[in-house]
């Protein structure tokens, strides 16, 4: 045996041993006692497997009927959620059947199993105590229907290609390369073939495939959205590696099990960039309805659908207003511009498109289009209308005359009735109906200021948004502190159900720089001909502020709200202002985003009143070649800011309990005891448990800040 298959046979058995370990001790305990204990602490115990039959791990199953497997546990047990832990590797046509016996389960196979095939009966956390419904977590069966067992393992992470975050639950499909057709121009795998080995993520994203062969495999993970285990374009995410990879010649890696998650977790040897392929979504009319007396819905299985005509029976083409409310233009409403009584309570009409064929070909299609409203009294309207018939019976017994009460003006506007605004702030407006007459002419904006108290006129434009247009916004030179009056006389809009608005007036203030953050970016870069766009978000990565068009050079981000901020960076290899997803079928790769980090590994930037951030980004370094070293360290970093807020966390609330008792005693809480619980990523030692992180210094941010 060579000294390379040497060294990795025993790094084989020593990921052999550790999962055993984690996973399979409960399956040869055997308990002394099963008696039920009385009063005491709370059970916090999962159940513990005494007896399985046949074993785990047994060899030569018979193939040819259905085996029953029968677990047995020192206690009475419940079956939770089995439909969504329960899978199997590979993938049965019938999921086996599990039910309860007595403390203990009955696995029954309702397939034919492969001869010569390892399996794996993976149950998730779906089998838990029947008093307190603790879980057995990762409670895993295997067997072979051949002579062995396949022992090797590989390990991974799924990653959001544009959040850079965990992608969980995903689904992780083995195909042993020699069984499948090596992709050239384009690659069908997923479509055409079955996985030999199935694996799942946890919830941070990570991985462990268990009883794989010392193969080349390819290698694809998806987001399983339905829980059928089957990938669906554009409903799925999906992720796939470049090349093959044999567990044999992969180098070791840690495990341990995340006592507080309650899951296994490892260092990733591969590293998954999930994203949306849109490329099979079928173009054809999946729904449609009508929404109100003016408002129809479309709704199209592909973005961008090609529409040659829509026509209706009873209304002209051009009262007929057709508007997308996406930038997919998968979604589109149609508004029709006509007067209450003028509209049927059915359209009837006809929509002419390109639709793909049952050859998957795009061919012009006309279907029926059906649109039918009936207006539907609300408890509230039924109870106004009763009241108001009773005042007219006894107006009318008394002799007096009725006047029917003036009705609230039905026109609706959305938007700040106050406020303070700025000029990366805007002052939004949205209608409920698409307007048929704006008049801004007759809209007037004054302002008033510490120094001039008289009212003067600001100049002011409104813009229609490009996806809805029923949205605008109200654009000013926003100055701060200034006060602001705005009037709309009544009449200045009329919408397509003929309806317009009273006299409007809304008071502003311009903000106060000193009550926001500004960050200060100097972005260092070799190569000039890559674009790049700055995203600045909130710490659960919705977009905040963004600049497009980055290179080399100083940017600056005003207006900054006090709070915890990230900068995501998108790596725009075609220059064309946004991110681009990848494609599967012609295995190209998403363009790729990172979160910035600063020396210490902290992605996360505390902003605060008053104060300027001063963030150095080398675009060469953060966007430097992916390797496995560089992802451990990245899911690392995040581990230790996880642990450190929940310590924060943990903190207060001990704190907060130590109030309650009259207690000052700052009660802080530090990571020995918390790293040594949950484990780490990267280190050294059979655990893989680290800590080198504690609360004692928390003011840290990112970067270099100053008021």
């Amino acid at each position: 045996m060579s000294k390379k298959r040497d060294i990795s046979t025993r790094i084989t058995k020593f990921i052999s041993a550790a999962m055993v370990l984690l996973f399979g001790a409960a399956l040869f305990t055997k308990c002394a006692s099963t008696m039920v204990p009385t009063g005491g602490p709370k059970d916090t115990i999962p159940p513990v497997i005494v007896f399985m039959d046949p074993d785990n791990f047994s060899t030569n199953i018979d193939t040819l009927r259905y085996p029953k497997i029968y677990v047995e546990f020192n206690e009475y047990v419940q079956i939770k959620d089995l439909q969504k832990e329960l899978y199997t590797s590979p993938a049965m046509k019938k999921k086996p059947t599990v039910s309860r016996r007595g403390m203990g389960i009955v696995v029954q196979m309702k397939d034919t199993l492969r001869p010569n095939t390892t399996y794996a009966i993976n149950f998730g956390a779906s089998i838990a105590d029947n008093n307190e419904g603790n879980p057995l977590h990762a409670m895993r069966y295997v067997f072979s229907t051949g002579d062995t067992v396949d022992s090797m393992y590989m390990s991974g992470y799924t990653a959001d290609s544009y959040k850079a975050d965990s992608v969980s639950k995903s689904f992780i499909y083995f195909f042993i390369a020699d069984s499948v057709e090596r992709p050239t121009d384009w690659d069908s795998t997923m479509f055409k073939y079955k996985p030999q080995v199935i694996a799942r993520a946890e919830k941070n994203g990570i991985f462990i495939a268990q009883n794989l062969k010392p193969v080349d495999y390819r290698i694809y993970a998806f987001e399983d959205t339905n829980g059928n285990m089957e990938y669906e374009p554009s409903v799925d995410q999906i992720g796939f590696l470049d090349t093959t990879y044999n567990p044999m010649n992969m180098p070791g890696f840690t495990i341990w099990y995340d006592s507080l998650r309650h899951y296994p977790s490892a260092e990733p040897q591969l590293y998954f960039r999930m994203f949306m392929d849109r490329r099979f979504a079928r173009h054809t009319l999946s729904g449609q309805e009508r929404i109100n007396r003016h408002k129809a819905m479309l709704y199209f299985g592909a973005p961008n659908p090609e529409v040659t005509s829509i026509k209706f029976d009873s209304i002209p083409e051009d009262k007929v207003i057709y508007d997308p409310q996406n930038y997919n233009r998968d979604t589109v409403a149609l508004w029709f511009d006509l007067a209450p009584e003028e509209l049927p309570d059915t359209i009837k009409g006809e929509i002419t498109y390109f639709k793909h064929d049952s050859i998957n070909q795009l061919v012009e299609s006309t279907d029926k289009l059906r649109l039918a409203w009936v207006k539907v009294e609300t408890k509230e309207e039924r109870k106004e209308r009763e009241e108001q018939e009773k005042e007219r019976e006894r107006a009318e017994k008394a002799g007096e005359e009725w006047v029917e009460p003036e009705k609230e003006n039905p026109f609706k506007v959305t938007m700040p009735s106050s406020g303070d605004f700025h000029r990366y702030k805007s002052l939004d407006m949205e209608f409920d109906f698409p307007l048929t007459k704006f008049d801004s002419t007759l809209v007037t904006l004054k302002m008033t200021t510490e120094e001039n108290s008289e009212p003067q006129d600001v100049a002011f434009h409104f813009v229609q948004d490009t996806i809805n247009r029923r949205k605008y916004q109200l654009r000013v030179d926003w100055q701060p502190k200034a006060k602001y009056e705005l009037v709309i006389p009544a009449g200045v809009f009329e919408n397509v159900a003929r309806e317009s608005n009273d006299t409007l007036k809304y008071s502003y203030t311009g903000s106060d720089p000193e009550k926001f953050a500004k960050v200060n970016i100097d972005v260092k870069s070799s190569r000039p001909n890559v674009r790049y766009i700055l995203q600045l978000t909130n710490a659960q990565g919705k977009t905040q502020r963004e600049i497009r068009n980055v290179d080399a050079g100083k940017y600056v981000l005003e207006y900054i709200q006090a709070g915890d901020v990230m900068l995501r960076v998108v790596e725009d290899m075609n220059g064309n202002g946004k991110w681009d997803t990848g494609d599967m079928v012609l295995m190209r790769q998403p363009e790729r985003t990172e979160i910035f980090k600063n020396e210490e590994g902290q992605e996360v930037i505390t902003t605060k009143e008053n104060w300027e951030f001063d963030i150095e980004v080398d675009m060469d370094k953060l966007f430097a070649p992916i390797t496995m070293e560089s992802v451990v360290k990245m899911l690392n970093d995040r581990e230790d800011e996880r642990l450190k807020k929940l310590a924060i966390d943990e903190a207060k609330k001990r704190q907060e309990a130590n109030k309650n008792k009259n207690n000052n005693q700052n009660s802080g809480m530090g990571f020995g005891g918390m790293g040594g619980a949950m484990g780490g990523l990267g280190s050294g030692g059979g655990g893989g448990l680290r800590s080198n992180t504690n609360t004692g210094d928390m003011s840290g941010g990112m970067g270099n800040m100053r008021r």
